[in-house]
């Protein structure tokens, strides 16, 4: 599958002929058999590119001249090394041509058939030696091996899309692959510089496994007009820190292919997560496919192209209704005494906003000023501030051991335990105590905002203002609207967030918001493919990163935020969707049970030196 991460690729010089599977087939020159070829080639190996399209086999050539020619102008390779590579590759109209390959890779269209076609006729070309290998992401590895004459030299190898820069490889075996014919893949994986992660015949594998099912839950997200196509993609970007957002890559992927899978997923899971939305069949139906096709969930300025270009549906698009007004806002209350706390308080000091920081005692606020304070100094040091920037945000925080502190600010934001009656409680008091017409936001990432509204007389003024942690450095914040929200107190909102420096995306008041609701059902999959035996920690984590460009690996992540909040985030999803795939993972709840917590308490699904 394609993907947006795109590391430059390591230099591949052989110093001496490869002694392992020294000539290789390659059929399909689409865009990914092109780029095998060219790892191939670089790395020694005589290539054999073998498509029934003239086109294909042309653009293939033309395709590794110019990639050669960028690695020699980079300092990769010499100009020597680029003519021995070149002439490496040869091309052919013809299966037969594979009949002296130590190894055939099949990267044809993802369709059965097809494949079982190209399959039978290797069978009659090959050596007895020879392995055959499907780069498949969706489709049965141990089908197409059971209908082969060996079923024993069958596997799968799923390169990534660009395969020259990244850098995982799957390798899929099936109970009739022979291990010698794994072990030879698998160095072959190793000498091209790439990662091997040995995985189960099952639809996705791990990497796409993962990814297609969070892919269609974005898919279902936007069908439901939840959120906006940009407020979808541009949260996941900020809030999870990936390359890409789930519209924009399936658009990427082509949403034709991206149902294929899913289709196969589901065959194999009849998990309602991986059931494709109706949305990704409506545009395939209609020729809408994403990038190549010109149009998808997206609109591109050509076929093929990357650039996108405006719609109907771009926010700001003619016939849209004008904005609402927001509230002046001159001054700030945050409420708590926390890291979320004092991170939103810095936020606002340092955008010039007079802030008061209350807490349940004047000690509690003085403390989180003081966690401010070295932030602020952190920040300095790092050159991201001055000395008189500092001096002057930390001079605009004013400590509080009361709520009645905020008689007079224009937005007050709660930033105290996730836990319902006690923001109730404080939001009753906050009702009493603020000025009519203030702004009144709750920083929850689980409980509905309503609720919290509801504890006051004015609910038409309660606004979610999600920030993420760290609040000073996370561009993104989640703005939640319920029901009985004014217009003109959503409207201060987003303008505050836009004065901070953060990126307001809209979402609708239900459990997870948006980054939640797409990220944590992510997550627990992860944990039941561990508890399943199909892969290890360090598998997931690093197909996840390696072929997901994921900043880091779900397990990782999850003892980061911690399997406690993890699995209450999880709770709250699978008690307001009801759907049984979102039940928490078995081996999360033990974890929690067991105290294991992540890094804060020293173990989560790893063991760390300390707590």
């Amino acid at each position: 599958m394609d993907r947006t991460s795109t590391p430059e690729p390591s230099p591949l010089r052989p110093s001496s002929p490869p002694t392992s599977l020294p000539t290789i087939a390659v059929v399909g020159l689409g865009t990914m058999g092109t780029g095998i070829t060219e790892v191939l080639t670089l790395a020694g190996r005589d290539v054999i590119g073998i498509d029934v399209s003239d086109a294909a086999a042309l653009r293939a050539g033309a395709a590794l001249e110019a990639a050669t020619a960028r690695a020699v102008e980079r300092g990769r390779i010499t100009e020597a090394e680029r003519r021995a590579a070149l002439g490496r590759f040869r091309t052919s109209g013809e299966l037969a041509a594979a009949a002296d390959a130590d190894l055939v890779i099949e990267v044809v269209p993802e369709n059965y058939e097809l494949k079982h076609e190209v399959f039978t006729a290797l069978d009659a070309v090959v050596r007895p030696t020879a392995i055959l290998a499907t780069g498949t992401n969706a489709l049965s590895v141990t089908r197409l091996a059971a209908d082969s004459a060996r079923p024993e030299r069958v596997l799968g190898l799923h390169f990534f899309n660009p395969a020259p820069a990244m850098k995982l490889v799957e390798v899929v075996s099936s109970v009739l692959t022979a291990p010698g014919a794994v072990t030879a893949v698998t160095e072959l994986a190793r000498e091209l510089g790439k990662e091997p992660v040995a995985v189960g015949d099952r639809p996705g594998f791990v990497a796409d496994g993962l990814l297609f099912g969070y892919l269609n839950q974005a898919a279902a997200m936007y069908e439901s007009r939840y959120a906006t196509r940009e407020d979808i993609d541009a949260a996941m970007r900020l809030g999870c820190g990936l390359p890409m957002g789930p519209l924009a890559l399936l658009d990427l992927i082509g949403i034709d292919t991206a149902r294929t899978v899913l289709e196969a997923m589901y065959a194999a899971s009849h998990d309602r997560l991986h059931a494709p939305a109706p949305i990704l069949g409506q545009l395939a139906a209609a020729g809408l496919t994403g990038r190549k096709s010109g149009r998808g969930f997206y609109t591109y300025e050509a076929a093929g192209a990357g650039v996108v270009v405006a719609d109907a549906d771009t926010p700001g698009a003619a016939g849209g209704s004008p904005a609402a007004a927001g509230r002046e806002v001159r001054s700030v209350g945050v409420a708590g005494s926390g890291t979320m706390a004092s991170g939103i308080a810095e936020v606002f000091a340092k955008a010039g906003y007079p802030v008061v920081l209350a807490a349940r005692t004047q000690e509690k606020a003085e403390a989180a000023k003081a966690r401010i304070a070295k932030s602020l100094a952190r920040a300095v040091d790092k050159g991201r501030l001055t000395a008189g920037q500092r001096d002057a945000a930390l001079a605009a925080v004013t400590p509080a051991g009361s709520l009645d502190a905020f008689a007079e600010v224009d937005l007050a934001v709660e930033a105290v335990a996730e836990d319902l009656e006690v923001k109730r409680q404080l939001f009753a008091t906050l009702d009493k105590v603020c000025r009519p017409g203030a702004v009144l936001a709750t920083t929850t990432s689980s409980l509905p905002v309503v609720a919290v509204a509801r504890a006051t007389s004015r609910p038409q003024d309660v606004v979610g203002m999600h920030f993420f942690n760290p609040a000073p450095a996370m561009k993104l914040v989640e703005v939640v609207r319920t029901v009985l929200t004014a217009d003109d107190a959503h409207a201060t909102v987003r303008a505050v967030c836009t004065e901070v420096r953060k990126h307001p995306v809209d979402c609708g008041d239900r459990a997870g918001f948006i980054v939640n609701a797409l990220l944590f059902p992510y997550l627990n999959n992860a944990v039941k493919m561990v508890q399943e035996h199909y892969a290890t920690l360090d598998e997931v984590d690093a197909a996840m990163k390696l072929g997901g460009g994921y900043p880091m690996g779900p397990f990782e992540l999850l003892d980061v935020v911690g399997l406690d909040v993890s699995l209450a985030i999880e709770k709250v999803l699978h008690r307001e969707f009801r759907d049984p795939g979102l039940a928490p993972a078995p081996l999360l709840e033990h974890l929690v049970a067991a105290g294991c917590l992540g890094r804060k308490t020293g173990r989560g699904f790893r063991e760390y030196a300390k707590a």
